[in-house]
């Protein structure tokens, strides 16, 4: 079933994303090249245009299926990857030198000209913001990156860089990326707000707590066989009794409501006003499709009462 996809202008840029965007993350790792294509095409044929992916992601399988996948259709495309994670001991990090080997190696993995829109996945606190905005600066002018972001940081560390580049003329981060979900709300407090203060979008990532919003983990019940947190000793240390509690109240609170959880946790970002798009991964058509079930419904105003209310309580 189609759904009426939305679209918004990412600040500061000429990029226009739909409001849910597709994670890769799973491309290489969880579904190979021929599950992977079947996602994208179900991506597309429910209006969205929006491709996050990361060099890092499968070891750079992410970046080389997602670019087989938009062969014939990259105008279609927003194309999103990311660098400064561990590639290998000696590949990471946002040194200037670092930066250009990366975006060309994530250039030829994704057989493209050019990225969309560049991610530094996480603040190097080795390297001066100045100088790894200098050669991402250096990007945009040579047409490799259209537009620059950032993942994973502060405030004060978004603070600072869009300081430095206001004050150097040089390309300004357009976006954050940061886990942001019913779950996960500390950045609230300070990383929203400095987003809005420099005119950055907001793409929440986990918007489903990498699972524990849908409901299918419960307290006092073993983890489904096979499930990510069966696998993952990683995500699993996520699901502590705290967790899994608030994930009964927010069950109680989707069922008066009568939604799934699932939906109610991805409706909840799309309302507000910072979120420029949804990062959800799927890892079938299947998925795709139940991700994007609240643009068929989106939350009234009386349902965000609650839900804020619910919130404030806990």
């Amino acid at each position: 079933m189609s759904t009426a996809m939305q679209y918004s202008p990412l600040p500061g840029t000429d990029l226009v994303v739909s409001k849910v965007s597709l994670g890769c993350n799973n491309f290489g790792s969880r579904i190979d090249a021929a599950a992977s294509r079947e996602v994208v095409d179900a991506a597309f044929e429910n209006g969205i245009t929006f491709f996050d992916t990361a060099d890092v992601y499968s070891a750079g399988e992410s970046e080389r299926i997602l670019g087989a996948a938009l062969a014939g259709r990259r105008d279609r495309a927003v194309v999103a990857t990311k660098f400064g994670a561990p590639m290998s001991a000696d590949d990471r990090g946002s040194s200037p030198a670092y930066i250009r080997r990366a975006c060309e190696a994530s250039l030829r993995r994704l057989g493209v000209d050019h990225i969309d829109l560049y991610y530094q996945h996480a603040p190097d606190p080795g390297v001066p913001i100045e100088d790894t905005l200098e050669a991402l600066d250096e990007l945009v002018r040579a047409g490799k990156v259209r537009h620059v972001a950032c993942s994973n940081g502060s405030a004060q560390e978004i603070g600072q860089a869009d300081a430095a580049a206001r004050e150097r003329g040089l390309a300004r981060f357009s976006a954050a990326q940061i886990e942001w979900n019913l779950l996960a709300r500390e950045v609230e407090d300070e990383i929203v707000p400095a987003c809005e203060e420099h005119g950055l979008g907001v793409i929440p990532y986990y918007p489903l707590a990498a699972g524990l919003l849908t409901g299918k983990y419960r307290r006092n019940a073993a983890f489904p066989k096979g499930s990510r947190f069966d696998r993952s000793e990683y995500f699993a240390a996520g699901a502590t009794d705290e967790a899994l509690t608030r994930v009964e109240e927010l069950l109680t609170l989707a069922r008066k409501l009568d939604r799934p959880l699932a939906e109610l946790a991805v409706a909840w970002l799309d309302a507000k006003p910072q979120v420029t798009s949804v990062l959800i991964g799927s890892a079938s058509p299947h998925q795709v499709e139940r991700n994007l079930s609240h643009l068929r419904r989106p939350l009234h105003e009386d349902e965000l009462v609650l839900i804020d209310a619910s919130l404030t309580r806990n």
